[in-house]
């Protein structure tokens, strides 16, 4: 079972340390990370005369999953952990004096009030070693810096070429829609209303009407009927004189 890499936790606990005395109290800064897979550490310092360490292997988790009396599955208890190490309410509680500094230190958290409190025993580092770790603990700050302000500077970017893009997006839409308007113009038949339908339909009815008279007007009169016509002479066929 091993502990899979999460981003670095970096925070400010409140400080409670009763028996202080007239030594100076100053700000802490916590760091959370994991140095291999199958271990989480824990670094915090006043980068003064206090500054400590816990490192947990996953063992010792699944020990402190069981003081702490959280069921469910080993997934659900690191979320829990590294949660708590993210919240509001992280502690950091001092006890006694060793020369400038305090003598003991545990690092207390919790997700919410009322839910589980986890509680990690610190060891104090002197000399090099606190040397070290603050040295460690200065870098990773910067590094974490850095990224966050690259992020910023690539969403700045981003909101930028939206801005820049937003416009020609407008013309393009508003182009693409006149466009249509005019398509549909071209495509649209011509209104016709009641009157000009009644209009174009009656004279075509009168021809209608008027067609049978036509057509009567252009019957073949018989010869002995025609009347003689001016400067000619109508000569009937035997035929007709026979009538």
């Amino acid at each position: 079972m091993v502990l899979e890499d999460f981003e670095p936790i970096f925070g400010e606990p409140k400080v409670d340390w009763a028996d202080m005395g007239s030594l100076l109290l100053r700000r802490f800064v916590y760091y959370v990370h994991s140095p291999d897979p199958s271990h989480i550490g824990v670094h915090i310092s006043d980068f003064h005369a206090n500054t400590w360490e816990a490192i947990r292997s996953v063992h010792q988790l699944e020990d402190m999953r069981d003081d702490v009396g959280m069921g469910g599955s080993w997934s659900e208890f690191i979320d829990y952990f590294l949660s708590s190490l993210k919240s509001e309410d992280v502690r950091l509680v001092l006890e006694g004096q060793s020369g400038s500094g305090a003598a003991y230190a545990k690092l207390a958290a919790q997700k919410f009030k009322g839910m589980p409190l986890i509680f990690i025993p610190l060891v104090k580092l002197e000399g090099p070693d606190a040397a070290e770790t603050i040295g460690n603990l200065s870098f990773q700050l910067l590094t974490a810096l850095k990224a966050t302000q690259l992020s910023l500077r690539q969403v700045k970017n981003q909101s930028l070429q939206l801005a820049e893009h937003a416009p020609n997006e407008k013309d393009g839409n508003a182009s693409i829609q006149n466009e249509q308007e005019r398509c549909l113009k071209k495509q649209k038949l011509p209104y016709v209303n009641a009157a000009s339908a009644s209009s174009i339909s009656k004279p075509s009815m009168s021809k209608t009407r008027d067609s049978p008279s036509r057509k009567t007007a252009t019957h073949v009169i018989p010869a002995h009927r025609r009347a003689r016509v001016r400067g000619a002479v109508l000569q009937l066929s035997k035929d007709d004189t026979s009538e």
